[in-house]
């Protein structure tokens, strides 16, 4: 099982026994409700008898947990037992004289539960025999009928393993944990905790003072008697606390602690649950429950955060089944399922899902038209695909917003349900919420995604393959606003087996702040493309942005790397300075001397730093909003960062990119990350280059230097074609430009690269037709005759016309000459 599907304590499966009812054998504990996997995967009984010899039976009667291995479990009888080899909790619910059901945890580990999550499990018992011992004995019993006959019970125990659980009491339990190690106060708390503390999971920062940071003062100092690390002592502790998180609604929140001791009996870690005491639960009065609704759906902003927001609401009213959907034309669009697995549901909704047509519906989108809440009781409605949802009882909710329809909302119960007058017009009012909600988080991710599309039509669409390295990148859009950012990143491959890395970020959250970032983003490219080194680059995209006359001004870090040497150029403009993770784990801030932001002076300079990295290097460069927000330092936002790096296997770039935006959650601003792993070449290029003279015979010195270049890399077969391209471009290159002219050959693998450089920008045309008899126009014929591939890219003022050939296989045990020759004339 993955972890996302693992239940409290990272159980596999939790199962809740209860005593059966009166009418039934006595002494006997039946399965009421589980979740997670299947209980027939573990071969765990419907029903246990407290005399028998089984863990839950031992449990029970000795008053105490019981957590077995498969080893241990090996010792008790087939019909006792788990058949799996798993490991197995069992909790007893209650003390001797008042015990109201036992939990049961399995692990799909056979190392057991640790010390940690028993306690965890433990005080998750505690938790629920509170809440069985405080509901009235028919609701917590209502939902588990005791078979009387054998093939009663074979129909139970089918029922129970195959359809949604009647009591939902686990279901309805909405508890996070926390850790806290009293010697360095370092606290770790799962994502539920830090949900109902109102604690943002990015600024978390792992201090006791911060998870409580939501409390109000007056409850402040009974709750740090509990978690102070100093004032700790071994055994429980509990107490309720209110706290007003940022949307201001007060709630209150139950909370029960145990301390862990070490081996020397001192407390060593102090475990935590926490638990929402107000939302919509058994006894609090009607006109607490829509407040609290209407607090929480104020808060959630998109439409997967109202539907969980209102499917909780729903299932603590005891609803099995809970679906949300809109009307759309003739059919009905379904958009959630609760529960989700398929076999929960009637087969005609899994077969249609997630469209289905109106006629198969009649009454539904008669109530619909309608625009009333209806609720029928049991038998009550004629239709079978309705009356497969709720066979006990069925409301069908229409979500109007503006009197207009924004969805419909379908409860089915198991068991008879009836309806009461306070539960209708808590049914009623609850839709007129939810529409309003829907229609509001509807129109946020529509224009979201709007701006996110945005967004991504002015970032690369894809990141290009790089000799010797690997990139990877990662967006994300800010969730506080819905205007596109100015974030951007590029990898941009240079001549010579260069690469330029670019991040940056301008001013502002607009469509003009995009529009800079797309223009901007385009000219640093094409500066790059040029041939300009690092700083000349920054400078142009800088005189660029002032010339434009715009307010908004930009941060931008560009890092160029030669992806032979390991050399490395870094240009910093008021932007984060790029991190680096050694091959040793060891992570660093690479100092680099930094410029002010793009845009706000013209003529400035950008001092450039050189740095060397080695094979195995990973280069991390960000934008601030992966580590600055309203609750987080900068300091402590590239501390995590550097922590994540050192932790993380830079094998995986992927998995490392997406660590880091672990925990991102509703951002305040946009986040942009370009990861590259420099693993450098294999097999290095060799190189050789000269700088040809004017002179008469300036062709014939080229060629010369061609042929014994290829002479020591031993290529042979195709020289005579080398030879022709060099004569061609060193020729056209003399005789139509002036100034300096340079050849450049490199041999990489089987392709053999020559080169010619020269002053001028024009780039030489091919003939459209061969016509052999021009006067111009032959040798670019004659080079695209002989070559497998040419071109011409801009070069600092200049160009480089350039051809490849791709060589002939040779015999491979043959000497391959120097690794590297550099000729200067």
């Amino acid at each position: 099982m993955t972890p996302e599907h693992r239940q409290f304590g990272g159980a596999a499966l939790l199962a809740l026994y209860l005593p059966s009812q009166p009418g039934g054998p006595p002494g006997d504990l039946v399965l009421s409700e589980s979740t997670g996997a299947p209980v027939t995967r573990y071969g765990l009984a419907v029903r246990y008898p407290l005399h028998g010899r089984s863990p839950v039976s031992e449990a029970v009667r000795a008053g105490r947990p019981l957590w077995l291995r498969p080893t241990e479990l090996a010792t008790f009888p087939e019909e006792g037992a788990p058949t799996t080899d798993v490991s197995l909790g069992v909790i007893p619910l209650g003390a001797e004289d008042g015990m109201v059901g036992c939990l049961l945890a399995v692990d799909d580990a056979p190392d057991g539960f640790d010390a940690d999550r028993r306690g965890f499990l433990e005080l998750y018992a505690a938790y629920l025999t509170e809440r069985l011992e405080t509901a009235s004995d028919t609701a917590s019993r209502a939902a588990s009928p005791t078979p009387s006959t054998p093939s009663d019970a074979a129909t139970a125990t089918a029922e129970q393993a195959q359809r949604p659980t009647r009591t939902r009491t686990l279901a309805r339990v909405r508890l996070g944990s926390f850790a806290l190690t009293l010697q360095t106060g370092h606290v770790e708390a799962d994502p539920a905790a830090l949900a109902l503390l109102g604690t943002d999971r990015v600024s978390f920062d792992h201090r006791v003072e911060t998870l409580l940071a939501q409390t109000v003062p007056e409850d402040v100092p009974a709750l740090m008697s509990i978690v102070e690390p100093a004032a700790a002592s071994p055994g429980g502790r509990e107490l309720e606390f209110r706290i007003r998180p940022p949307d201001g609604e007060l709630r209150w929140l139950y909370l029960r602690c145990r301390v862990l001791a070490g081996a020397d009996g001192r407390p060593r870690r102090l475990l935590g649950v926490v638990a929402d005491a107000t939302v919509l639960r058994p006894g609090v009065d009607d006109v607490a429950r829509i407040r609290s609704l209407s607090a929480t759906l104020a808060a959630a902003v998109t439409v997967s955060e109202v539907s969980d927001a209102t499917i909780a609401a729903l299932r603590e009213l005891g609803a099995d089944r809970v679906l949300l959907a809109e009307p759309e034309a003739d059919r009905l669009v379904v958009a959630v399922l609760e529960p989700p697995e398929p076999e929960a549901w009637p087969g005609h909704w899994r077969e249609q899902w997630p469209e289905v047509p109106g006629h198969c519906l009649p009454t539904l989108f008669g109530a619909l038209r309608e625009g009333r809440t209806r609720l029928w009781p049991a038998g009550s409605v004629s239709e079978p695909e309705l009356a497969q949802v709720g066979p006990g009882g069925l409301a069908v909710l229409p979500l109007t917003a503006a009197g207009r329809p924004a969805g419909v909302c379908l409860v089915g119960w198991e068991e008879p349900h009836t309806f009461a007058t306070e539960e209708r017009f808590l049914l009623t009012a609850a839709a007129g919420l939810v529409g309003q909600a829907m229609a509001r988080a509807r129109a946020f991710d529509a224009q979201h995604e709007l701006a996110a599309m945005l967004q991504r039509s002015l970032l690369p669409r894809a990141l290009p393959s790089l000799p010797g390295a690997v990139a990877v990148a990662r967006y994300l859009p800010a969730t506080a606003g819905l205007d596109v950012g100015g974030d951007w990143y590029d990898v941009i491959p240079l001549s010579d087996r260069h690469v330029a890395l670019v991040i940056g970020d301008v001013q502002g959250h607009s469509a003009a702040a995009a529009t800079i970032m797309g223009q901007i983003r385009t000219a640093i490219r094409a500066y790059a493309v040029e041939g300009h080194s690092p700083d000349v680059v920054v400078s142009h995209a800088n005189r660029l942005l002032v010339g434009m006359e715009t307010d908004l001004f930009a941060t931008c870090c560009y890092v160029a790397m030669d992806m032979e040497e390991g050399n490395t150029w870094i240009v910093r403009a008021g932007h984060l300075p790029p991190l680096v993770r050694d091959p040793d784990g060891g992570t660093r801030e690479i100092e680099v001397e930094g410029g002010p932001p793009l845009g706000v002076v013209a003529d400035t300079e950008f001092p450039m730093s050189t740095v060397g990295l080695a094979p195995g290097c990973v280069v991390a460069m960000l934008t601030d909003g992966l580590v600055e927000s309203a609750g987080l330092r900068m300091e402590d936002g590239l501390a995590r960062v550097r922590e994540a790096l050192a932790a993380a296997d830079p094998a995986d770039l992927e998995g490392l990119a997406d660590t880091l935006l672990e925990g991102a959650g509703r951002l305040d601003d946009d986040v942009a990350l370009l990861l590259l792993r420099y693993d450098g070449m294999r097999v290095r290029p060799h190189r050789a280059g000269w700088a040809v003279w004017r002179l008469p015979d300036a062709v014939g010195h080229a060629r010369r230097f061609t042929g014994r270049t290829l002479r020591s890399w031993q290529v042979e077969e195709d020289a005579d074609a080398a030879l022709l391209i060099v004569s061609e471009l060193v020729t056209n290159a003399l005789t139509h430009t002036q100034g300096p002219v340079r050849l450049d050959l490199t041999l990489a693998g089987s392709r053999l690269r020559v080169a010619v450089s020269d002053s001028s920008p024009r780039t030489p045309v091919k003939a459209e037709s061969a016509d052999w008899e021009a006067t111009g126009g032959r040798g670019i014929m004659l080079v695209a005759a002989v070559s497998d591939s040419w071109g011409s890219v801009p070069l600092s003022g200049g160009k480089q016309v350039w051809a490849e050939i791709v060589l002939a296989p040779r015999d491979e045990d043959a000497p391959t000459g120097s690794e590297k020759r550099v000729l200067h004339q």
